[in-house]
């Protein structure tokens, strides 16, 4: 399996295949004398920022605090959660009991709902 290509940015999605965003960071754990392991998953803007250019992960997440997000550190999924990883990379969690809808779920509460028609 090439990890960046099959996992990385593709879709996200529970056990009952609810989407739960993308794929934005992998964690990889580094050990003594053995082969490095995959040991999470990472979902967030920070993470996604991070990928694109280092210094910019502070400035998106200040902005995302400032802002009212809640979640603006990343969200780990440990490895061993990943049931499949197909077109879809699925993970044996539940979306709505985790953070990863956050940014859906503010977005909903402090944009959408206050549009005519959109709450």
């Amino acid at each position: 399996m090439d990890v960046i290509r099959d996992v990385l940015d593709n879709q996200l999605v529970d056990r009952n295949q609810r989407k739960m965003g993308k794929v934005d960071g992998i964690v990889m754990e580094l050990r003594d004398r053995e082969p490095p392991r995959l040991a999470y998953i990472e979902v967030g803007v920070t993470t996604l920022a991070k990928r694109l250019n280092p210094r910019l992960a502070p400035l998106i997440a200040a902005i995302v605090s400032k802002w009212g997000a809640k979640q603006s550190e990343p969200f780990r999924i440990p490895w061993s959660k990943v049931r499949d990883i197909g077109i879809d990379v699925e993970v044996d969690v539940e979306a709505e009991a985790t953070p990863a809808l956050g940014y859906e779920k503010w977005l909903r509460d402090r944009i959408i709902a206050r549009i005519p028609g959109g709450g």
